[in-house]
């Protein structure tokens, strides 16, 4: 039996949650742990087989579409070719490889500890390091013990996998859809939301014929719908066909690919693909680890429950990222994580949702942070809107990406900004500004007062400002 190795901040898992935990727990002063499976590994899914990876592809696509038909500029090209397997090497080696190398670089450089295996939960204060393996639940000298002074779970998320579509073979989730061998002639997504729709564009960018499947009224649910709108006018130009309202029900497949029975207003329809990617959502991970073994209470989402810092109902645990209420969203882990590690320095830190920016990568992107017309009214706030198309900004017009607006939800009585929305081109670069105005309790006066460059595509940001006091300019 391994001795008892007594430890003070041990960090479960090493994706964005984890790894930034580590960090600012060792800027703080803490002796860190972290132990990480090496499942996706250092980095998490964000990192390997996720939110990177996936912009990585979704460049790719915009490469070749710029390549192929640059017609509106004058700009006559030919036999414009694509070698996916040069581009699969260049995601992983020249994108992944490098992010995930500076996240080990980083954590070395903080004195982190970093111990590969499987972390088990005994109880409330001991945990066990398996080693990957046959043998690892049956040989106890191929683990570690360790006790903590502060424990940090950080164990993510992983797909929901829907009955009849189990993923093998030719029907995938994200992951597999982020590794195809060749790009599909046929490709059907299951289920519109952010991953979905954004491997949707990704897809048929690089040649694809994409049908998107999804059981709502409509795709991108979370977005209110004349933003949805704009994206799925470009998805139509792209050739994508959107079912919306359509129950997956089944998958048969061979060596060559896969056949997709859906049902819509009551009627079977089948579509055969080279791939079918199911992307309807994640769950927890809160099941595969010896949880249960502790008094940790979860929702009835099987989500750990904590509190403004992060801190379970059992001292000395902590808990953060997608095993916590709110969106699984990496930049929101990084948070939780700069707050509980903080919070057991006896740093006075808190977790704020009003400001977390949601960012979709489609075609045009979508961004949006703060509250909406209807969370607004269910809050009981009086609101009103303004909003500036891109059709006139001049930088945006010039790249040739006129569709979407700017939008701002703020307070009829004193004009306070409580939610900003964009679709359109940079809306992912232009929602930090929008988050920082949001957070900070910005007026419409405070934005109209600040001056933006010109020409550029933030500018927007400003002219919805001036609608909103009455003294719009370039509309």
């Amino acid at each position: 039996m391994a001795d008892v190795e007594q430890k003070d901040t041990v960090i479960v898992g090493g994706g964005p949650g984890g790894y930034v935990a580590a960090i600012r727990a060792a800027e703080l002063g803490q002796k860190v742990t972290l132990i990480e499976k090496g499942d996706p590994g250092l980095g998490g899914v964000c990192l390997n087989v996720g939110c990177v990876p996936s912009k990585a592809l979704i460049s790719a696509g915009h490469r070749l579409q710029d390549a192929s038909d640059a017609s509106t500029y004058g700009i006559a090209t030919s036999n414009v070719v694509i070698d996916f397997k040069k581009t699969q090497e260049w995601k992983q080696k020249k994108v992944v490889d490098r992010m995930t190398r500076g996240v080990e670089m980083l954590l070395k450089k903080h004195k982190v500890e970093i111990i590969d295996g499987e972390a088990i939960l005994d109880n409330d204060h001991q945990l066990r390091v398996i080693k990957p393996g046959p043998k690892q639940f049956m040989d106890n000298d191929t683990g570690r013990t360790i006790t903590w002074k502060n424990l940090i779970l950080a164990t993510g998320s992983r797909p929901v996998e829907i009955p009849h579509f189990k993923f093998e073979g030719r029907v995938i989730d994200s992951t597999g859809g982020l590794n195809l061998p060749e790009i599909p002639k046929e490709f059907v997504v299951i289920g519109g939301g952010y991953i979905g729709t954004e491997l949707a564009g990704a897809y048929a960018n690089l040649g694809a014929h994409v049908t998107i499947i999804e059981g709502t009224d409509s795709i991108l649910n979370g977005f209110d719908a004349d933003m949805v709108k704009v994206v799925e006018k470009n998805l139509k130009k792209k050739g994508v066909d959107v079912v919306t309202g359509a129950m997956a029900k089944n998958s048969e497949q061979d060596d060559k690919s896969v056949t997709v029975t859906y049902e819509v207003d009551g009627k079977e329809q089948s579509i055969k693909a080279d791939y079918c990617m199911v992307s309807v959502g994640r769950k927890p991970n809160t099941d595969n680890f010896g949880l249960d073994m502790t008094s940790v209470k979860l929702n009835d989402r099987h989500q750990v429950i904590v509190d403004a810092q992060g801190r379970t109902n059992v001292e000395g645990i902590w808990a953060i990222g997608d095993i916590v209420p709110g969106p699984a969203l990496a930049h929101k882990a990084f948070f939780e994580a700069k707050t509980a590690a903080g919070a057991i320095a006896g740093k006075k830190t808190a977790n704020d949702w009003v400001g977390v920016p949601a960012v979709c990568f489609t075609d045009p992107e979508l961004a949006e942070v703060g509250m909406n017309v209807a969370t607004a009214k269910e809050k009981g706030i009086e609101v009103a809107t303004a909003q500036f198309p891109f059709a006139g900004n001049a930088r945006a017009v010039s790249l040739d990406e006129p569709d979407g607006f700017v939008r701002f939800i703020y307070t009829k009585d004193k004009k306070n900004i409580v939610g900003a929305q964009c679709v359109g081109p940079e809306a992912s670069t232009m929602a930090g500004e929008l988050s920082l105005i949001v957070n900070c309790g910005m007026n419409v006066e405070d934005v109209s007062l600040t001056i933006h460059p010109h020409p550029t595509l933030n500018e927007p940001i400003q002219e919805a400002a001036d609608i909103a006091m009455g003294f719009p300019t370039h509309i």
